[in-house]
């Protein structure tokens, strides 16, 4: 038997940083994907009696006996909870015997999530786990809680737990019951790789759209037309949880400067909502509801540039982007990652294709995106596609 699942990676369209200290942000998905198929061996395979995991976009297979899971990690959970220290610790133990090379040890947090998760949904059951993903790691798109999400769907699929509907075929959108329990799981997988994540993330993967979050509460909120983005990929690592930190202190050194920045944050991210949900019926209509989005998209980035988080890629992009009239900003934790850049509708395909050159030429990596589509889908068995077999060569 063969489980797949995909997951969307996400965008914040506003809010980043300022919603930890209280503020609304705006979150949406968009069309690219974290893939991972689970396959349970059968007992004349050659990988019976151990655990798999193969991370094809990074070139390596990790593996470990059943037998070793069992004499290291404690029965865990089979409902989601927090893993504990003890179970964290083991985990840790599984990992390092690995030895992951030093260019790639950032993937170590997400191998931990990825046998904390197996073991507490599947158990010590024997089976091989493939990965694979459109997303850039640590570029604020969202990978690691694509990645959870997918994992969470595949295992919980494979362990009979999520209920499809057996009459259709190819990619399936689970019931909400069901993508309640993924999103519950990824939460803790999300843990795992972050510490104390907002839960932004694996909301959005899991259940697609667009979501208004604040203070702890979700809702979703879906446009009332399509939205195209130009993500920008600058290449430049970051330290999220130093970022974040650096907005705190400026915060206790300015409070009152700071919470005017914040405030003002709030104020985009709910007339950014309202915006988006409002209807536009005709091409005058459409362009002035995208020039409105554009506004507020920049005034966001400049009050990014004043909690401290931009950088010299971020701002190349910026003044590249406005030559051609189309402001950006940064998404996720900024010092780097990635820029957002809206493509209104009637937007000349030449246009886009010259500002894409000419980032390419700065070294930087350039995608088009749908934005607020679909979340989680799962497909079982024997409905691989065409380009999956391919990537799996069978």
């Amino acid at each position: 038997m063969e489980v797949r699942a995909r997951a969307p990676g996400k965008i914040i369209l506003s809010g980043e940083h300022a919603v930890v200290h209280g503020s609304t942000a705006v979150a949406a998905s968009i069309d690219l994907y974290t893939k991972v198929s689970v396959r349970m061996p059968s007992v004349t395979d050659s990988v019976d009696g151990l655990l798999e995991l193969q991370l094809k976009d990074m070139g390596l297979v990790l593996s470990w006996s059943i037998e070793r899971l069992k004499e290291i990690l404690p029965e865990l959970h089979s409902s989601p909870s927090t893993f504990s220290s003890e179970t964290l610790k083991s985990v840790a133990i599984l990992v390092e015997e690995h030895s992951i090379p030093e260019a790639k040890i950032g993937l170590a947090a997400g191998v931990s999530a990825f046998l904390c998760l197996h073991t507490a949904i599947r158990g010590f059951k024997p089976a091989v786990v493939v990965v694979t993903s459109d997303l850039p790691l640590g570029s604020g798109l969202g990978s690691s809680a694509a990645f959870c999400v997918s994992l969470s769907a595949a295992l919980l699929a494979s362990s009979g737990s999520l209920t499809l509907d057996s009459n259709q075929h190819g990619w399936l959108s689970p019931g909400i019951g069901e993508l309640e329990l993924v999103n519950r799981w990824a939460f803790e997988g999300e843990k795992v790789i972050h510490g104390k994540p907002s839960g932004i993330d694996n909301t959005v993967s899991t259940f697609g759209n667009m979501i208004m979050f604040q203070s702890g509460k979700l809702t979703q909120i879906r446009s009332s037309t399509p939205l195209r983005m130009l993500i920008t990929n600058t290449n430049v690592g970051r330290n999220t949880k130093a970022l974040v930190a650096g907005v705190s202190e400026r915060s206790k050194r300015y409070p009152a400067t700071m919470a005017s920045v914040f405030s003002a944050v709030d104020s985009i991210s709910k007339e950014l909502s309202a915006i988006i949900q409002s209807p536009a019926t005709n091409d005058v209509s459409i362009t002035e509801k995208e020039e409105k989005i554009q506004e507020l998209m920049e005034m966001n980035q400049g009050l990014l540039l004043c909690m401290g988080v931009s950088h010299a890629s971020i701002e190349t992009v910026l003044r590249t982007t406005l030559k051609y009239k189309l402001p950006s900003k940064l998404t996720g934790a900024g010092g780097g990652g990635c820029v957002l850049t809206l493509l209104p509708t009637l937007l000349a395909g030449a246009v886009v294709d010259k500002v894409t050159t000419e980032l390419e030429e700065c070294g930087f990596q350039c995608s088009m995106v749908a934005v607020g589509g679909k979340g989680l889908e799962v497909c079982i068995d024997g409905q691989l596609d065409l380009e999956y077999r391919l990537m799996l060569n069978v």
